[in-house]
């Protein structure tokens, strides 16, 4: 274990946290040569937009692959519909420069080659003549090549292309590290998502493809089949490939909110049992998170899960699955369950700017203590709460307040964004309430208290939407709060100093601010809530009394047993080597 993770260990690194086993994605077929290295740029996804990706609306894409496994290929056509929110003179969206480009139209005219230039993956399109505010443009690219191959996937964004147990072959796309510029034109942001996607993918027949969204049927002719999906507002990175030998199985869920959701699992005929097992789960996860968080945000397009030769993704209205069907020590499939976590934090709640990730995966993560409460009561959610805190490096802070990418957020906080958010949510839980608390989450996820199927869309948000939320709310500032979890690299630190007839309390915070966070203290079984007004609280102790501070384990903070114990893991692992 590395005290710092880049992002090729942050997803592993949550795999080992929640649980045992896991798979390793499949080694791909060798035989054939390798594709050139993406660029710098194209390998770090959410760099800033340009200006002429601002002034525009992203209103169609329609991305057309012929993705051929013989020679690890794919052939594309990508036309975007943009609509100007000021005059411009050119169109700039990411491709991974790898993928030479055979042909740029713009309204059904040609542009000459001159006028397209894309040396470091940010293609930028000259256009013929201005285009005007209010006016559309139907950007058309034709590319081919060989997509960048994943050595280890999802930590290391690519294409899979590798075969079943039985021969067949069996491909999938992870790209959220480096974005969808690694396969086809794009807005390469999280606010670049277009605000429809439809989807034609043509493969040999008879291989299936699962993809976003709905299914809009199938064609076959000359030896291949073409499927068609169209997806809703689907986040960038969470646009998939996934392709295989599969059946389908298929059923409904009644949602409490009065519409049926379509269910759906692709998986490889041999793990049919073990599928229906896996496929049994997905009703209870629907009613958790319809029950404490809201609807489920697709529940007009489906509910899917696909078998995929790595471990796993958050592929909007697709989750890729590739846990080999093992369930925790908790009863359930962690995997499955964080996946689709994302289809509300991720997919219907996209942060602004990968500095916000926390949004995705704080939140994400504090789902799966409160399903184990849900399942099976408050000691699976104190024990899912501690094998998160035991995974808190505190080396950066987990929001910088500026801009950042998805590889710096990954090489600095990692996995902080993860369980150094969700040990935060469960204490801001206990202090602010239930009611009031996922009251919060509500507002945050669809933008309103009243979610219902038909009334929100897909939105964004940041961290300081969140801290304004729970200020209104509840009628008091917490900037101290989040300030001091989220911007600090070190957690807060209770200081105790007993005397003869007392007990002293004391937040020392990095940066030296005030930190008046109550603290629960139980004295011979009665719990006292102790206000700590600027930081410091007292407590009169009789002598020789039993004390324990924080007995709920509510407050995330500075343990030095815990730190004493990960210190002893690093230096054991590095004199082992």
């Amino acid at each position: 274990m590395k005290t710092q993770f880049p992002r090729n260990q942050m997803m592993l690194s949550l795999a080992m946290a929640l649980a045992s086993g896991g798979v390793q994605a499949q080694s791909a077929d060798q035989t054939l040569p390798s594709p050139s290295q993406p660029t710098a740029f194209t390998m770090s996804s959410g760099t800033e937009r340009t200006q002429e990706q601002l002034a525009v609306i992203f209103e169609h894409a329609d991305l057309s692959l012929k993705i051929d496994p013989a020679t690890r290929s794919i052939t594309g056509k990508a036309i975007l519909k943009f609509k100007a929110k000021s005059n411009l003179t050119r169109l700039v969206v990411e491709l991974d420069k790898n993928l030479p480009i055979d042909a740029v139209r713009v309204n059904a005219v040609d542009i000459p080659m001159s006028a397209v230039s894309n040396p470091e993956g940010r293609l930028s399109v000259q256009l013929p003549q201005t285009l005007k505010t209010g006016e559309v443009a139907d950007l058309e690219i034709r590319y081919h090549g060989v997509p960048r191959i994943a050595q280890r996937a999802p930590w290391d964004g690519g294409f899979v292309w590798t075969k079943t147990p039985t021969g067949e072959p069996w491909i999938a796309s992870a790209v959220q590290g480096e974005g969808c510029d690694l396969f086809w034109p794009c807005i390469d942001h999280p606010m670049g998502k277009p605000n429809a996607m439809s989807l034609h993918f043509s493969v040999p027949a008879p291989l299936v493809v699962a993809a976003n969204g709905i299914s809009k049927g199938m064609e076959e002719k000359d030896g291949w089949r073409t499927y068609h999906w169209l997806a809703r507002m689907p986040s960038t990175y969470g646009i998939s490939i996934n392709v295989g030998p599969y059946s389908l199985m298929e059923g409904q869920y009644k949602s409490r909110f009065g519409n049926t959701i379509p269910l759906k699992m692709w998986y490889l005929p041999a793990n049919k049992a073990k599928a229906e097992g896996l496929f049994a789960e997905f009703a209870p996860m629907l009613d958790f998170f319809e029950s404490r968080i809201g609807p489920y945000p697709f529940g007009d397009e489906k509910m899917g899960v696909v078998e995929t030769p790595h471990l796993g993704m958050e592929h909007q209205t697709v989750n890729a699955y590739g846990n080999e069907f093992i369930k925790s020590p908790h009863g359930y499939d962690w995997l499955l369950h964080h996946e689709f976590s994302h289809e509300w934090f991720g997919n219907q709640l996209t942060n602004e700017n990968w500095d916000d990730f926390w949004l995705h995966e704080g939140f994400g993560s504090y789902m799966q203590p409160l399903y184990l409460q849900y399942l099976r009561g408050e000691r699976d959610y104190q024990v899912g709460l501690f094998e998160q805190r035991n995974r808190i490096v505190n080396k950066f802070p987990v929001v910088t307040g500026h801009s950042m990418s998805e590889h710096e957020v990954s090489n600095g906080p990692g996995n902080d964004v993860y369980f150094k958010g969700s040990l935060m949510l469960h204490t801001l839980r206990s202090q602010i309430g239930d009611e009031l608390f996922f009251k919060s989450i509500r507002q945050l996820v669809y933008g309103r208290d009243d979610p219902k199927p038909g009334n929100f869309q897909p939105r964004y948000s940041t961290t300081k939407e969140y801290i304004s939320i729970v200020n209104k709310l509840t009628g008091k500032d917490w900037s101290w709060f989040f300030k001091s979890y989220l911007m600090n690299p070190s957690l807060p630190k209770l200081v105790s100093t007993r005397e003869a007839h007392r007990l002293l309390l004391q937040w020392q915070v990095a940066d030296g601010t005030e930190f008046p966070l109550p603290v629960e203290v139980s004295v011979n079984g009665k719990v006292h809530r102790v206000a700590m007004k600027q930081g410091k609280g007292e407590l009169s102790l009789p002598v020789n009394v039993v004390y324990t501070i924080d007995p709920g384990s509510k407050i995330l903070r500075d343990e030095a047993r815990i730190e004493e114990w990960r210190s002893d893991v690093i230096a054991r692992r590095k004199s082992s080597k």
